[in-house]
């Protein structure tokens, strides 16, 4: 147990120098020893090594120490290390005190000092107490923690986010035990949460998603001034276009606001996307594309919000939202398409917490036994409908129309008319929600009859429609009234080129009004909205990049 550690604290530093000496010997290739000279400095290391995720097996304390004793200090511990075993260093005088202190502080042993030989009367002792601790089921590895409150939105965004960027993390409620001692080893309250303790012990209280990134290991921070590639956006057309552009040797950067994946990488599983005929999860596959990426050198930055471009010839400017910029030869727009609002009263400041906008898998184990509401009848609804099928008792799906056939993929109507918990109700739409702390009622309406009814319900899944994500570009790229972005032919009007094209040629298929910028999946006009089509516009938009490059 290279993590885990024991602790010796003694006011007298020749005696903690000489516990620490015979600890060492027996144990210090299997534990780190550490040493402290008082309650309060021990106590320190003891929440530091909390925050970092790290174990203590045994505490020994001194019983005679000045402003905090053993016992006060081991009763201390205990709500630090619960399960780490217990040792009072005493005197025999003391001998009542430590006898006492069995019923205290659940000793589990009193050592009278001195203990020499330590080979027969210390490590012995040890060695009992170290079987049994390594005996306990709750030893645990470093891990990301986020400590938070069940209905919190801000609580459910941080957890969202590490999810959507496959970062492991262990829930904890700051109601709970082990999430009161994590915030007071801390030094904060409750107050503060969402806390999130990293895997180094840093606990980041309210953190923005900028924070979350940098202490996880990701990117924020472009290494270059330059690339020949930007891609903005990392659903599966920003990857596409990562993997491609990187493995034909362009200097290539992407760009992603959120999270690798887009919806997409929300998706439970994928069942019609080529080569994989048991299906795939929007995770795995997004994992899979973007270790892909990485493997070829793509350079991907997370929490980086591109709010504007600037042709600077030869280059492009992205400007973020801090105000600096990066330039690039070329530049493929994959920023794909968000979901809709649904726009009902009391369901805004519901959001988070009961109302959730795509599938939100991690809550689906909280699900269990209860019934929730679907709203939408697109193939992302009923994924997420077969996937919460799993956990909830009854799953309501809610449509506007007569039925599924009219957006949804046969092989997925099939799948949940087979599902005996899966309901569909058709000409039925959202027109409230109310509830204190978190959703706690639906009103429903008959859009046939006008009938209104309200359900009871803590869970409703919004899935409706779809609005591309380009308000950001202005008037620098031309876009459709819906504002997804035309390209190629469709910026001819009469066989005339787009007002101030500068090229010599008309616009290349995936090319924006901007010569250079490409666009490629769903946020582009005309678009088929599927994974593998924008996988396969990414690709191809890097062979049309390299046309561009060519042909300057």
């Amino acid at each position: 147990m290279q993590n885990a550690a024991i602790l010796t604290v003694d006011d007298d530093p020749s005696v903690s120098r000489s516990v620490a000496r015979d600890l060492r010997r027996r144990y210090g290739d299997r534990y780190r020893v550490i040493r402290a000279e008082s309650g309060s400095t021990a106590l320190d290391a003891l929440r530091e090594i909390k925050l970092r995720g790290e174990q203590v097996a045994v505490l020994l304390a001194d019983y005679r120490m000045p402003g905090m004793n053993g016992i006060e200090f081991l009763e201390a511990a205990m709500d630090v290390f619960p399960l780490a075993r217990r040792v009072l260093l005493t005197a025999y005088a003391d001998t009542d005190a430590a006898i006492n202190a069995i019923n205290i502080v659940d000793l589990d042993h009193y050592l009278l000092k001195p203990w020499n030989p330590p080979e027969e009367k210390l490590y012995p002792v040890l060695d009992a107490l170290l079987e049994a601790w390594l005996a306990t089921p709750a030893v645990t590895m470093p891990e990301t923690k986020v400590v938070g409150h069940r209905w919190s939105a801000r609580s459910f965004a941080v957890r969202d986010f590490l999810a959507r960027n496959l970062v492991p993390y262990r829930w904890i409620r700051a109601d709970e035990a082990e999430g009161a001692r994590l915030l007071a080893a801390a030094g904060l309250a409750e107050a503060d949460v969402p806390v999130v303790i990293t895997t180094d012990g840093k606990a980041l209280a309210r953190p923005t998603e900028t924070d979350l990134a940098a202490h996880v290991g990701m990117a924020t921070t472009p290494a270059s001034d330059l690339y020949d590639l930007a891609v903005i956006g990392g659903g599966p057309a920003g990857l596409g276009a990562a993997v491609y552009g990187a493995s034909e040797g362009l200097r290539t950067l992407l760009v992603e606001q959120r999270a690798t994946g887009g919806q997409a990488g929300q998706s439970s599983r994928i069942e019609n996307y080529l080569g994989f005929p048991d299906g795939v999860s929007g995770a795995q596959l997004t994992d899979r594309a973007r270790r892909q990426a990485q493997k070829f050198n793509a350079e991907m930055l997370t929490t980086r919000e591109v709010v504007g471009l600037e042709r600077q010839d030869p280059v492009t400017l992205l400007r973020f939202s801090d105000d600096t910029a990066v330039a690039a030869h070329t530049v493929v727009l994959a920023t794909g398409v968000s979901y809709r609002l649904l726009n009902a009263p009391g369901l805004a400041d519901l959001t988070g917490r009961g109302v959730f906008y795509g599938s939100a898998a991690i809550e689906a184990p909280n699900c269990s036994g209860e019934e929730i509401y679907i709203v939408g009848g697109a193939n992302s609804a009923g994924q997420g409908a077969v996937y919460f099928s799993r956990f909830a008792r009854k799953v309501h799906i809610l449509i506007r129309g007569d039925d599924l056939t009219r957006s949804m993929s046969r092989y997925l109507i099939d799948q949940i008319e087979g599902i005996a918990n899966i309901e569909v109700h058709p000409n039925t739409e959202v027109v409230g929600g109310e509830g204190r702390d978190h959703l706690e009622r639906l009103t429903l309406c008959d859009r046939r009859s006008g009938r209104v009814a309200t359900v009871p319900t803590s869970w409703l899944f919004v899935f409706i429609g779809a609005e591309p994500r380009t308000d950001w570009l202005g008037d620098v790229v031309a876009r459709d009234g819906n504002g997804y972005v035309l390209t190629g032919s469709d910026l001819l009007a009469d066989g005339s080129r787009p007002a101030g094209w500068a090229p010599s040629r008309d616009p290349y298929h995936l090319e924006s009004s901007m010569p250079g910028v490409f666009a490629a999946g769903d946020v582009r006009a005309g678009s088929v909205k599927r994974v593998a089509s924008a996988v396969g516009e990414g690709a191809m938009a890097v062979s049309l990049v390299h046309r561009y490059l060519e042909g300057r």
